[in-house]
């Protein structure tokens, strides 16, 4: 699955913004700050939108948007108690203060967290193949 939003996008052939745009609960803590930012805060956006598909609200959710801004900048992350773990795990690695030491894109995908699950889908499609070809052979 894929997810784009091209509504804010621009070229910037320096990849280095310094402009304020977007939905306030993906607006990660330097773009905040009015501090330059890159192509990091997507890494950020991405840990909002799985804490959002998997809690059913942003993480940094406030009364008012002063208040959002302050739980997005003190990166104030809580997660109810039904997160597992896992879950737990590589949201806190991609919802981190300092852009450089975010998870990288590349890194998400092999997340023990991911792994479990894709390889469970996997186990289940092959398993709907192998009933499809017995029923075939009958």
């Amino acid at each position: 699955m894929k997810i784009a939003d091209f509504g804010w996008s621009v070229h910037a052939p320096s990849s280095r913004r310094v402009t304020l745009c977007g939905t306030l609960d993906y607006l990660p803590p330097e773009m905040i700050e009015g501090r330059e930012h890159d192509k990091q805060v997507d890494i950020w956006s991405l840990g909002v939108l799985l804490f959002e598909f998997l809690v059913g609200y942003p993480p940094f959710e406030a009364e008012g948007n002063t208040a959002t801004y302050r739980r997005i900048s003190r990166v104030d992350l809580q997660f109810p108690p039904f997160v597992s773990e896992g879950a737990r795990d590589l949201i806190s690695r991609l919802l981190v203060k300092n852009p450089a030491d975010r998870m990288d894109l590349g890194e998400v995908p092999n997340h023990p967290w991911i792994s479990h699950y894709v390889q469970t889908q996997e186990n289940e499609d092959n398993n709907d193949e192998n009933e499809g070809n017995k029923e075939n052979e009958g």
